[in-house]
Parts: C-alpha cells; sequence; structure tokens
C-alpha cells in the first residue's frame, strides 16, 4: 500500500497539500492550495500506475495519462469540475482540477436514512437532469468520453445547488466502431454501479449503455436509500433486485421503470444514449421497451465468468444453455444443493469405523465417497464434454452420490 502524501506538502512547486480527501488502491484525492494564485484551492488527482512495472510500462502509461489529461484540461461544462493542469513527479501523476465545495449525494443519502426519510423524487430528479446533462456532454465528445465511475459518491451538490459530476480516474476515451475501448486511468469503478460488461477490464467492451447503467443504479440508491445489488449477483440470481416501489411506495411507476430500463443487464435492453433515458425519466415516456429478465449473451461474459473444470476434467461448455437449462428446471440447483450437502456429510464421518465381529473390535479404513455419472434426465441444453473419452461429447445426464460401506 502507497504512503499518502502529507499536508504541507509541496507539488510541482505550486501546490501545498491541505489534506488528504480520499484514496484507494491506484491512488489518492487531496485538496490542495494553489500558491501562485492567493487564495484559490483546487483538488489534485494523484495516480499510480502499477507499482513495479517496467520502465517501457511505465513509459507506456504515462504517454497514455497525459493523453487523457490533454483531453480532460479542453472540457468546459458548469457540471464538471475543470481540470486546469496536470504533470508527474517520481512515479506518479496527478491531475488538477477544481475544488468542488459541498456535499456528495452519499452524505445526503446517509442523512435522509438517519431521519428516517426518502430523498424526494421531485429533488432526484432535479439533480438528475444536470447529471444528464454532463454525461451527454462527455458522450458527445470526438472521441466519446465515458466516465465509468458514476454513484452518489462521485455526484457533489454545491452550496449554490448545482450538481458536479467528479473524479476522472477511470474515464475512457471510447473508439468509435471498434469492440474495444481505450483505458485512461486504471479502475473498474463500484460494484453496486457496475454493469457486468465492465468486468471484462481490458478486454471487455463498455460504451455509452454502461455509463447509463451506473446512472440508474445511482438513482436507484438515490430513491431508496439502498444501493443496488451488483450485476454479477444479479446474474446469478436473476430476481434478487428488489424493485424500487417495493423499497419506497412514493416513487412514481413511471420513474421505477425507467430506472429498471437503464439497469438492464444486457446493454442491447437499455437505452441506447442519454436523450432516451432523459425522455423516459424525465418526460413520462409510458412505452419503455420490456426487459427480459435474464440477458442472453453479455458482451465480456466469457471474460467475467470463465468456464469451470470439475476435478475429473468434465467441463461444461455452454454457459448460455446452462443457464437456459437452470432457468427452466429450478428443482435441479436444489437437487444439486443436497447432493452437495451429503457430500459433505459423509465425508465428516469419522477416518475409521469400529468393525464388532463377536468379541473382536478391528479399525478398518472406509470406502471413499463416488459422484458418478449415470444416464438420465437432465434438462435440455446441459452437455457435459470430457477429453478423457477423445471429445465425446455426453448427451443428457445425471449424477449419482454413494459409499460403500
Amino acid at each position: 500500500m502507497f504512503e499518502p502524501l502529507s499536508p504541507g506538502a509541496i507539488l510541482w512547486s505550486r501546490y501545498c497539500i491541505v489534506q488528504l480527501v480520499g484514496r484507494g488502491g491506484m491512488g489518492a484525492i487531496y485538496q490542495a492550495e494553489d500558491l501562485r494564485l492567493e487564495g484559490r484551492l483546487c483538488a489534485i488527482k494523484e495516480v499510480i500506475h502499477e507499482p513495479g512495472a517496467s520502465l517501457e510500462r511505465r513509459e507506456q502509461l504515462q504517454a497514455q495519462f497525459y493523453r487523457e489529461a490533454t483531453i480532460l484540461a479542453r472540457l468546459d461544462h458548469p457540471n464538471l469540475p475543470k481540470v486546469s493542469d496536470y504533470f508527474t513527479e517520481g512515479e506518479r501523476d496527478y491531475l488538477v482540477m477544481d475544488f468542488v465545495p459541498g456535499h456528495d449525494l452519499r452524505e445526503l443519502i446517509e442523512e435522509a436514512r438517519a431521519k428516517g426519510e426518502f430523498l424526494p423524487e421531485e429533488q432526484v430528479l432535479a439533480w438528475a437532469e444536470q447529471l444528464l446533462d454532463a454525461l451527454e456532454f462527455l458522450h458527445n465528445q470526438e472521441p466519446p468520453l465515458l466516465h465509468r465511475d458514476i454513484k452518489p459518491a462521485n455526484i457533489k451538490l454545491t452550496p449554490a445547488g448545482t450538481i458536479k459530476l467528479v473524479d476522472f480516474g477511470l474515464v475512457k476515451l471510447m473508439t468509435p466502431n471498434d469492440e474495444s475501448t481505450i483505458t485512461v486511468l486504471q479502475g473498474r469503478g463500484s460494484v453496486q454501479y457496475t454493469p457486468l460488461e465492465q468486468y471484462g477490464g481490458e478486454s471487455g467492451h463498455t460504451d455509452v449503455r454502461s455509463d447509463i447503467y451506473a446512472v440508474g443504479a445511482t438513482l436507484y440508491h438515490l430513491l431508496t436509500g439502498q444501493p443496488p445489488v451488483d450485476a454479477k449477483q444479479r446474474f446469478l440470481r436473476p430476481d434478487v433486485l428488489p424493485a424500487p416501489r417495493a423499497l419506497n411506495p412514493s416513487i412514481s411507476p413511471h420513474v421505477e421503470r425507467a430506472i429498471l430500463y437503464a439497469m438492464a443487464m444486457h446493454p442491447d435492453d437499455r437505452p441506447p444514449g442519454i436523450a432516451a433515458l432523459r425522455s423516459a425519466l424525465l418526460e413520462r415516456v409510458e412505452e419503455i421497451p420490456s426487459v427480459p429478465w435474464m440477458p442472453r449473451n453479455i458482451p465480456g461474459e466469457e471474460r467475467a465468468f470463465p468456464p469451470r473444470s470439475s476435478r475429473n476434467g468434465a467441463m461444461i461448455t455452454n454457459s448460455t444453455a446452462l443457464r437456459d437449462a437452470l432457468r427452466q428446471n429450478r428443482l435441479l440447483l436444489l437437487l444439486l444443493g443436497l447432493l452437495l450437502t451429503l457430500a459433505i456429510v459423509v465425508t465428516a464421518l469419522p477416518a475409521e469405523r469400529p468393525v464388532i465381529s463377536g468379541t473382536d473390535v478391528k479399525n478398518v479404513a472406509p470406502a471413499p465417497v463416488s459422484l458418478s455419472y449415470q444416464p438420465g434426465n437432465l434438462p435440455s441444453g446441459v452437455r457435459l464434454f470430457s477429453p478423457m473419452d477423445n471429445g465425446k461429447v455426453w448427451g443428457e445426464a445425471r449424477f449419482e452420490l454413494y459409499r460403500d460401506f
């Protein structure tokens, strides 16, 4: 873990650190005073790229940082902090921005919860309109800019009532007509607000719809007082996300529909852009496309959830078919869980047990527990592959757990 800068430290012979505002695994954010412009406070984003990286890799990351900083410095929008400077000291890169006074929206959520209240929907929608303006501005750049870390803690409300989308730590430049995007600063966002495709890392495909998911998740938290279930949990248990109105009945039906529309698991099931989300959220559009409860194939899915091999080499080869099968027959999950529980109980029996023959007592080792394949009926679509059988593909099957005594 890196050591943050101490108050009083001077950067670039110009910026005096006032205090640490926040920190993470890849750097920190400080409040600092500009010594050249008396009385001006600024926020400094510190970025540490891959500690221990080779000189060549370090040069690549630094060049990438300067490309990003150059683009961010050109941005000028009332709902974004202005980037005024960037530089490198030692092995750390620094991005200097306007310091935004006020409270972040996470703090306002906690204040409302402490009072047993919800944030008013009218107020949240007014904030959302400003947030959408900022994102539309970013997405309309050439190339488009993705924020990739939208969450209540990164949205500040100034004393004047202006919303500011802060922390450009995960901004990406999107390459049009390309399945990949260029990572500018490292990280993957905060789990409750991050869509599944963003877990693909450097090879994952993200676009404007990834930010739209994060907006939906942020509005969910603002209006319900609870962060949403993260995308990985939703992938495994599609019905685990409570509807917003189940947590806060005062939410308007059209707002609930818009939030769930934005939070669809598959990008193709979300609004295609900020304008569509704004219409659904603020203009009471009633005909929002129905969203399937489980996506078909999520970009980067194979990277986010690689196939798992069993101990004997058998492998499930079609993750989509498996999900479809499990949806059709949830009883299978119960049976597999029962088998696993039985295996644990049986293997927990004493390693040796007495065998009584007349008056003699002998200790003998038990037979091993076995999990065997037997022909049978699993749901259609589940296929098993074994490299031990020269690539033979088995059809439907069942498993039996037994132990010889």
